[in-house]
């Protein structure tokens, strides 16, 4: 009989299956939508996840068909003979592997899930069909020249979503420009609304989302301010905080502005036009998408180059900000730590419970305290300060706001817990975040634990870096749990180098599991330090 007969009941139960299976597909697919997802659907991001983790998520996948098919060509040999409805059963085993690897990918714990947004949503559809579409074809196809095989053909379809996701992409990248075009031009209006508004653009490879919260804070004690919320520093998230977050009485808006690759800062400036600037510091943060540290500083160096008459505040204690601020000629402040600076932060002492300094704005000074932990606060403290000044607060007032600042959390944020003392720096460290990090650990008493899956996103420059974080460890720690394989073998080296006791490292695959072993080994009185959590796309 014809394949595709209207009197046929294996096509109708072809289109069923197809659709079914589009659906599973889907959910197979989450990791790779995810991953597109969290670089701000860039397939450079894309192709950077699947080389960081030597692609053992395709692997898997690879797994499962051989496993499925395998089951299936068993079962029809086995049931030849008996009818060709027959052919069905060997599904079984497919759909349960799929489910069982599904249940497992979902179980698996996830450091910014993925958000079920109308562009994933669109990205899905379209993946749903092209799967589905691609069954029906295997399907009508193998049934009609490879009855041995018949509809489990279907087993293989898993191994086409690594192609399959991102020319899903490709398909939408239009319709969303279409969107996307719309979103800007709702939020531009809305600016152009508002000519009074003060907009404060923040860029850097580091410390962007808490200098963010240190100046709203400052700035709030003037100003009507709206801030950014949680990490939207992309045009989208951006486009979202202008048309839904900022109100017609806010008179300054805080823009944090991230980057994975040069003209994303220029981008967001083009349309966000700011009048004042904030360069925490650039490092090798996200050197696998950018390529190179001269692309990381080009991009953070856009910024600067869109202000005109506004104020732009640098971190001295940064030798690219600090380069970056020689080369620059505009309206520019530098603020560090003990040094002649515009603004200058000196006799710093620091507890468990915070830090107490003097602070020395232009001609002005004062002692300050603040319940934040770590060098890097510091500095950001004295960025938000420069130009929180220049915008007309107090020094008093700024003093005041520095003795209200709570711990951001995941950076740097002390958690006392059953008299274990756990210090959560857990949000995307960068190299320099983990140097002072541990410079903070070594502030208190006790057993020292450090908690870390390494340093990532580093590129070429990722095994160097993760060997010298091993060496810093070992100045400061007892004991060492390391999470995951992608960094083990530097970590260890690092550690082993410095005289550290191999029994004292302890490795293991996820955060649940470390948690576990931290369990089992506490006593009380110890210290944890949790530096850095992997990315999704590492997991």
């Amino acid at each position: 009989m014809d394949f595709f007969s209207a009197s046929n009941l294996h096509l109708y139960i072809a289109i069923i299956l197809s659709c079914v299976n589009g659906v599973l597909m889907c959910l197979l697919a989450s990791k790779f939508l995810h991953v597109i997802q969290l670089s701000g659907y860039r397939i450079v991001g894309y192709r950077a996840y699947l080389k960081e983790t030597k692609w053992s998520y395709v692997a898997r996948l690879v797994i499962l068909c051989f496993m499925s098919l395998l089951c299936v060509l068993v079962t029809n040999s086995l049931l030849d003979g008996y009818g060709q409805y027959y052919s069905y059963i060997g599904l079984v085993f497919y759909f349960y592997f799929c489910i069982v690897f599904i249940i497992n990918v979902y179980r698996a714990p996830q450091k910014t899930p993925l958000k079920q947004t109308h562009r994933m949503q669109r990205l899905t559809f379209v993946v749903f069909l092209i799967m589905s579409l691609l069954t029906f074809v295997l399907i009508s196809v193998f049934s009609e020249y490879v009855y041995f095989v018949k509809f489990g053909i279907v087993s293989i379809t898993p191994i086409f979503l690594p192609v399959v996701v991102p020319l899903a992409h490709f398909i939408c990248v239009p319709i969303e420009s279409i969107f996307r075009q719309v979103y800007l031009k709702r939020a531009k209006k809305k600016l152009a609304s508002m000519p009074n508004l003060i907009k404060i653009g923040i860029t850097g490879s580091y410390g962007k989302t808490t200098t963010k919260h240190i100046l709203n804070v400052m700035l709030s004690t003037k100003y009507n301010v709206c801030m950014s919320p949680h990490s939207f520093n992309t045009p989208m998230g951006l486009t979202k905080v202008i048309n839904n977050y900022l109100q017609n009485d806010h008179e300054v808006l805080i823009a944090e502005m991230g980057a994975r690759q040069v003209g994303d800062i220029a981008y967001l400036c083009n349309f966000i036009h700011p009048k004042h600037a904030i360069i925490t510091g650039i490092g090798n943060q996200h050197l696998a998408t950018f390529g190179s540290v001269e692309n990381i500083y080009k991009a953070k160096k856009e910024l600067v180059d869109a202000i005109d008459d506004g104020f732009i505040c640098f971190n001295a204690q940064n030798s690219g900000s600090l380069k970056m601020y020689k080369e620059c000629t505009k309206n520019k402040i530098l603020c560090g730590i003990d040094g002649d600076y515009f603004v200058d932060i000196k006799n710093i002492k620091t507890s468990k419970s915070g830090s107490t300094f003097d602070l020395k704005i232009g001609d002005e000074e004062i002692n300050c305290s603040t319940k934040l932990l770590g060098k890097s606060n510091i500095e950001d403290i004295a960025l938000a300060s420069g130009l929180a000044y220049k915008m007309g607060v107090s020094l008093v007032g700024i003093k005041n706001a520095i003795s209200q600042l709570k711990p951001i959390p995941h950076r740097v944020e002390l958690i006392e817990e059953n008299n274990v003392t756990i210090i959560d720096d857990s949000f995307n460290a960068s190299v320099e975040g983990s140097k002072n990090a541990l410079e903070t650990l070594a502030l208190f008493e006790g057993e020292k634990i450090v908690v870390t899956p390494g340093l990532v996103e580093l590129g070429d420059s990722e095994y160097a870096e993760n060997v010298a974080f091993g060496a810093n460890i070992a100045k400061v720690a007892n004991k060492v749990i390391i999470v995951n394989k992608t960094n083990e073998q530097a970590i260890t080296t690092g550690l082993l180098k410095s005289g550290f006791d191999e029994k004292n490292i302890l490795k293991v695959e996820t955060l649940n599991n470390a948690k576990q072993k931290l369990e089992e080994m506490l006593t009380g009185n110890e210290v944890v330090l949790f530096e850095n959590d992997l990315p999704d796309n590492y997991i």
